[in-house]
Formats: structure tokens, sequence, C-alpha cells
């Protein structure tokens, strides 16, 4: 699981605009935020400092 849904939602910013910076499809990155693929850890580390943020934060550790 991801929480790249609730960073983009912290920081008022579009899944469009973050699949335009990516260079991806609305469509893969709509699937990255609804947790229905996740991305490769390149990914995940570009998607971190497009939104500036530590790639931790959009990691969601589930210990239970």
């Amino acid at each position: 699981m991801n929480r790249i849904k609730e960073v983009l939602e912290e920081k008022g910013i579009k899944q469009t605009w973050l699949a335009d910076k990516l260079g991806k499809s609305y469509n893969m990155v709509n699937g990255y935020v609804q947790n229905r693929q996740q991305p490769r850890l390149e990914v995940l580390f570009e998607i971190a400092k497009i939104l500036k943020v530590n790639p931790k934060d959009l990691i969601q550790a589930n210990y239970e």
C-alpha cells in the first residue's frame, strides 16, 4: 500500500498534474493512487522528488 493519494490531497495536487510531470498516463497514476498497482521503486523515488517529500512518506507500513 502507498500513501500517494494522501500526499496529493495534503498538497492540493491533481493526479493529472503528477501524470504530466512523471510522463505517465493518467490511468497509470490513478492505478498508483487507488492502490490497484504499485509503482516500481525508481518511479516511487521520482514521485517523491516531484512532490518534494521523503520517499518514506509515500509508503504505508502495515505492522498488524
